[in-house]
């Protein structure tokens, strides 16, 4: 059974920092790509960031490119977001999913999906 569980949301204040983890388990992973989505408060879900298994590239959302950063842990077959300088724009549930196609920005194509975790983002 495939599962990918999202943690380390919470509320923090603006310019400060958080860090989401994506723990993936169930299958191998390797030729996956990783992402990163957002939702807002009644908003549509939004590409923030992604990343492969194997390889450097990565892949940002312009509104988060400078301030978040993707990473990976193959060993613990874990995903990193470091959010940075955040700002209450940022506040929204923040969603880990894996899939294999490479238009990384389009949720749509995502195989698998975790439940979320809550970000918000005070002023």
């Amino acid at each position: 059974q495939v599962q990918l569980v999202e943690s380390g949301g919470g509320l923090v204040q603006a310019g400060g920092s958080l860090r989401l983890s994506c723990a993936a388990s169930g299958r191998t992973f390797s030729t996956y790509i990783m992402g990163w989505f957002r939702q807002p408060p009644g908003k549509e879900r939004e590409f923030v960031a992604a990343i492969r298994w194997s390889g450097p590239l990565t892949y940002y959302a312009n509104s988060v490119k400078d301030r978040f950063t993707i990473s990976r842990d193959n060993a613990k077959d874990t995903v990193y977001l470091q959010m940075n300088s955040l700002k209450p724009e940022d506040t929204a549930v923040y969603y880990c999913a894996a899939g294999l196609n490479p238009v990384v920005q389009n949720y749509d194509l995502y195989d698998y999906w975790g439940q979320g975790t809550q970000v918000t983002v005070s002023s």
